[in-house]
């Protein structure tokens, strides 16, 4: 089962200085922090907060491309989570055909939000998270680290700020 979600805003991991991208359930208060790339918080960021270029950056022009080739996104979800890895997949339509491509989440959401498609998670990737279905570098037994994932639990979306570019 999908659910959807929004956008709660994007903030910056103080230990490693890595933008975290947070999802929540339009349903209900399930969020989910997702780390991800500079790159992709900026263009997210600048989605976010209206901000337009003179020139297209990297997910602009795949809009306006895929504009081109007369496809339309229809939605976007993060389908799985393995390994630390979220997974995702944009799903098309393209006349009498659709089809879907695997991404990185960062991506998909970028690309959403261009698009103004629905974004979702999956309910596996929730049990997952819930259940700490995660390992390796999301795992620091240090004071700092359990320090972390206490602050992370009590995490309230709605304290989120936008990420500043």
């Amino acid at each position: 089962m999908l659910h959807e979600v929004n956008v709660a805003g994007l903030t910056l991991d103080q230990a490693s200085n890595t933008p975290i991208l947070i999802l929540k359930a339009v349903d209900n208060d399930d969020s989910i922090p997702i780390w991800i790339g500079l790159l992709e918080a900026t263009s997210i960021a600048s989605v976010l907060q209206e901000i337009n270029f003179d020139r297209p950056m990297t997910h602009d022009l795949f809009k306006n491309f895929i504009g081109e080739m007369e496809v339309s996104l229809e939605k976007v979800a993060v389908c799985d989570l393995l390994d630390n890895t979220f997974f995702a997949r944009i799903y098309f339509k393209a006349q009498e055909r659709s089809f879907s491509m695997d991404a990185r989440p960062s991506d998909a959401i970028a690309m959403a939000l261009r698009f103004k498609a629905p974004i979702f998670v999956d309910d596996k990737v929730l049990q997952k998270f819930k259940s700490g279905d995660v390992s390796g570098e999301l795992l620091d037994t240090t004071d700092e680290g359990k320090r972390w994932a206490e602050y992370l639990e009590k995490l309230n979306p709605d304290d989120f700020g936008k990420y500043k570019v």
